[in-house]
């Protein structure tokens, strides 16, 4: 779906649960991304995974795979999350009651941090979503103390706007507009 010069992103399937399961079950991974911790079970991941399937064919993007392209390895997730606004919550359009912002988020096994794969992966996402979507704008909710991701968000050409309370807590809200 989306070509880096590294990356192959295309939509999760369930058979990605093999590779998928270990980053959802790993405490540096989830430590800024769930409110619940790791998700150990198998069975837990499986029902994330799941969740992010029906996202993607409810409203025609979401997460994707992110597969290294030189030994076809999944590294991880980036994508689009729909998010209601006041209070904020999880949701797709398809699903939405109330406005609506569309969150670039990203997830690599600790194992691949460091070497731009997730600026790489959020960039070509990015570009997909202004030129292809025509999205006008995109968020990030990061957690304060995930200094890594403010670096991704910052290279993408997001500022930081406000905070936002989330289930996960309070978050820095970075956003950035396809006029930028």
């Amino acid at each position: 779906m989306i070509e880096t010069e590294r990356l192959r992103l295309r939509p999760l399937e369930r058979t990605d649960l093999d590779w998928y399961a270990p980053f959802l079950a790993d405490p540096n991974v989830m430590r800024y991304l769930s409110p619940v911790g790791p998700l150990g079970e198998r069975a837990k991941a499986a029902e994330f995974l799941e969740r992010s399937i029906h996202a993607f064919e409810a409203d025609g993007f979401g997460h994707l795979a992110v597969i290294r392209k030189s030994d076809a390895v999944g590294i991880g997730r980036c994508g689009l999350l729909v998010w209601e606004t006041d209070p904020w919550t999880p949701s797709t359009r398809a699903a939405a009651t109330r406005a609506t912002e569309v969150e670039i988020g990203w997830m690599l096994g600790a194992e691949y941090w460091g070497r731009g794969y997730a600026t790489e992966a959020a960039v070509g996402v990015r570009d997909f979503a202004f030129a292809e979507l025509t999205l006008p704008r995109l968020i990030s909710l990061i957690h304060p103390d995930n200094d890594a991701s403010v670096r991704v968000a910052e290279k993408l050409g997001m500022h930081r706007e406000s905070t936002a309370r989330t289930r996960f807590g309070d978050v820095l809200l970075y956003a950035t507009s396809s006029l930028e």
